[in-house]
């Protein structure tokens, strides 16, 4: 069953989401985890694509986007209805839950304090609550 861990921010900026959650691929990446990261647009994948390769001047993260050649790479980022081969941990930046998070070991849910994405968490966290999911809560505000 998967594990679902929610990451609390105390920034409500989107750019502050996207720089952890490049902290956290890169952490997982480094204990040799497969990642999928689902975005809810081609614009924000291409933004993460991105800030994957500059975010630390000393880090590297093999990845791709979800559909170039580089299948072979660890780490992917997508935004569609398909997530690939990948079933180890998920990264969900989506609105929604995507309906392939249950094929994943693990689903890692990033909030900021921004309206929107509060109330989206909200709705998630109860839709694996409701199913019974193992959730875990991290409150990085302190």
């Amino acid at each position: 069953m998967t594990r679902v861990d929610f990451y609390i921010l105390a920034d409500s900026e989107s750019q502050a989401r996207l720089q952890f959650v490049c902290r956290l691929v890169e952490k997982a990446y480094k204990q040799q985890h497969r990642i999928y990261i689902h975005t809810d647009s081609e614009a924000t994948s291409k933004e993460l694509d991105l800030l994957l390769w500059s975010f630390k001047v000393e880090s590297f993260v093999p990845h791709h986007l979800l559909g170039d050649d580089s299948a072979s790479a660890p780490v992917a980022i997508g935004h569609g209805e398909d997530c690939g081969d990948h079933h180890d941990v998920l990264v969900n930046l989506s609105a929604n839950v995507p309906e392939f998070f249950s094929r994943f070991e693990r689903c890692a849910e990033v909030v900021i304090q921004q309206d929107e994405i509060l109330q989206s968490t909200r709705q998630h966290f109860a839709f694996y609550k409701e199913r019974g999911y193992p959730l875990n809560t991290h409150d990085l505000r302190k």
